[in-house]
């Protein structure tokens, strides 16, 4: 009895134990955490270095120290888990990046985009592919398959814009960032559709009927992810709506923004769908209809409770990408062939080079071939820093690497630890060193336009957004009603040659006339007696 009673007392004592390293890890890691986001803002304003490649250096600080303290034995505080990443970090990047684009610039250049981000990335994908069975079979670096060779394709072909973004201004260059932007989001998208479609098959013996069905379950995806994405939108701005649970709670609102959100993201896990695309486009449709719907103080609420979060969650990912650089279980692989490593690094990166000049330059030359006014062509310095934006390589890089070439974090092949200090290092040299380069070249290649009034927007991007009445009184902004005055297509040719136009023009009339009476929207705020929104409403009046 006495034997099982202090057998159960030493288990207890473990746990504790245990549950006590646990608590000292996370109190360090939100320690840090604070930090980044303290130096981030001292940095401000020179801008040479961002919150991201701040979250590295202070990472790979933090490893060193703790490589000191633990004798070598480890660099970091938390395991890396697949789930931590793609369950809880990149939801509320990636529904924040819809939620806050400005839709009519990204949908005025949708097509662009969309060449950009889907087929370019194909192009990238290929051509990083083929370059790493010719150089690593030559590098003998291990036994690694057709499989594994494509994984890589799509691992590189992932970007990470956020560096360039954080340089360009929305209203100075309108086209631009939003080429650069919609590009990041669908190239990711696809970057991770690629990623699955590899893993669901076998590709030991490709055939035709195999490339086939590949291209169909590529399609599949990315299809039914958009779909999906739209529908938990328009459930979401229906409900509340209909609903309308402002008028006795708006913290019933934001719950149910934040809720159905994350829902749309869990069921295209669900369903084995691109979780990416689902919830960036649920973050454009509630946007659009949902967040028009919703109280005064619950758009602030939303739209500032959103980008804290996608903010602290990039910060957290760059941070421990920082500390994992230095983890010494991976280099222990390569430390007797350092050159190989930093061969295959250096290749890798010259592929990415390669890979985003190959797609950028042809497919702004197609574009350019449908515009007539010049403003919307895509001039050399414009393309050389579209080129430029999507070098870096980041976060989703990591996770798509750490779940081909780990199993838990850990790694026990010599092939796979390769890979994975590869994948570290290009990561690492592409933020810091090209992010550092990013202001000057932009500067350099576009310099900031003389001043100019910017035009107000009923987006919720900012918060000067939040100075100018907000609930809908059915009027239009200067941009909408211009774009009245578009020319109607009279051929085929003029159609295809101002696409943008014409399509944003014919979605407006149908928006106007069937779907925001049904699901909400600018100019269609629901009107309840003794409502807030009433209440805000007489205030403006």
């Amino acid at each position: 009895m006495g034997f099982e009673l202090g057998s159960v007392l030493m288990k207890l004592g473990m746990v504790s134990t245990s549950d006590h390293s646990s608590v000292v890890s996370m109190n360090l890691f939100v320690a840090l955490l604070c930090a980044c986001i303290v130096l981030g803002h001292l940095l401000e304003e020179h801008r040479w270095m961002n919150e991201s490649i701040t979250a590295l250096a202070i990472g790979l600080c933090t490893g060193i120290v703790i490589l000191l303290t633990t004798g070598g034995k480890s660099s970091h505080i938390l395991v890396f888990s697949e789930d931590l990443f793609f369950i809880y970090l990149l939801p509320p990047i990636i529904f924040n990046a819809g939620f806050q684009v400005k839709k009519k610039q990204f949908f005025r250049n949708f097509m662009t985009i969309m060449l950009f981000g889907a087929i370019g990335t194909l192009i990238s994908f290929g051509i990083i592919s083929l370059g790493a069975i010719h150089f690593f079979k030559k590098m003998n670096i291990g036994s690694l398959d057709i499989g594994d060779y494509l994984a890589i394709g799509a691992i590189f072909s992932a970007t990470d814009s956020v560096c360039t973004l954080q340089v360009l201004n929305q209203d100075e260059t309108p086209l631009l960032y939003s080429l650069v932007f919609g590009e990041g989001v669908v190239n990711d998208a696809t970057s991770v559709v690629l990623f699955n479609a590899i893993q669901s098959f076998d590709l030991s013996h490709i055939d035709s009927s195999i490339a086939l069905q590949f291209i169909g379950n590529f399609l599949y995806l990315f299809v039914t992810s958009t779909m999906l994405g739209v529908f938990a939108g328009l459930l979401s701005a229906y409900t509340i709506k209909k609903l309308y649970f402002g008028r006795h709670s708006t913290d019933r609102e934001v719950a149910i923004m934040i809720l159905m959100a994350y829902l749309s993201y869990m069921l295209a896990e669900l369903f084995y769908l691109s979780a990416i695309l689902t919830v960036f486009f649920c973050g454009i449709v509630m946007s659009h209809y949902t967040w028009h719907n919703v109280t005064e103080s619950s758009r602030v609420t939303t739209k500032h409770a959103f980008a804290t979060l996608s903010f602290v969650a990039e910060i957290f990912i760059f941070l421990y990408v920082g500390m994992d650089a230095l983890d010494i279980e991976k280099w222990r692989f390569v430390s007797n062939s350092p050159g190989k490593s930093v061969g295959v690094s250096s290749i890798l990166l010259g592929l990415v080079l390669v890979g985003r000049a190959a797609f950028v330059f042809p497919l702004s030359f197609l574009s350019n071939l449908t515009k007539k006014s010049s403003s919307e062509k895509i001039d050399i310095k414009e393309q050389v820093t579209i080129w430029w934006a999507g070098l870096m390589r980041g976060a989703v890089s990591m996770a798509l690497a750490y779940n081909q070439f780990t199993r838990a974090g850990h790694t026990q092949l010599r092939e796979n630890a390769i890979m994975i200090t590869s994948t570290i290092t290009v990561v690492l040299f592409s933020t810091v060193v090209f992010g550092l380069m990013t202001q000057p070249l932009v500067r350099l290649l576009l310099p900031p336009p003389k001043p100019f009034t910017s035009m107000i927007s009923s987006e919720p991007n900012t918060p000067k957004s939040f100075l100018v009445p907000l609930l809908g009184n059915g009027e239009e902004t200067e941009t909408e009603q211009a774009s009245q005055n578009v020319p109607r297509p009279t051929s085929l040719r003029m159609l295809l040659s101002t696409p943008s136009h014409t399509v944003h023009h014919y979605w407006r009339k149908f928006d106007n006339a069937f779907m925001r009476p049904v699901f909400g929207g600018r100019g269609f705020v629901p009107f309840i007696p003794g409502s807030p929104t009433e209440q805000n409403l007489g205030q403006w009046r």
